[in-house]
């Protein structure tokens, strides 16, 4: 995040106690999370190999006319 600057809330003793993060940095910080979240929850739904998902799109792609 060149220019950003993260900023440390200290207490009386100079100890550092918080962080104060610009709001893009810690939106992408959460976005790992959530990700690991979807990916856990499709676990157990069934995968298909790439070419058979090609295939599929290809088709959908050629039933709208578009070539």
């Amino acid at each position: 995040m060149a220019g950003e600057r993260i900023k440390y809330l200290v207490n009386e003793d100079g100890k550092k106690e918080s962080i104060l993060l610009p709001l893009k940095e810690y939106q992408e910080l959460m976005d790992d999370p959530a990700d690991l979240v979807k990916i856990a929850e499709r676990k157990d739904e069934p995968s298909a190999s790439l070419d058979r998902v090609k295939k599929r799109l290809v088709g959908k792609w050629q039933s709208t006319g578009s070539k």
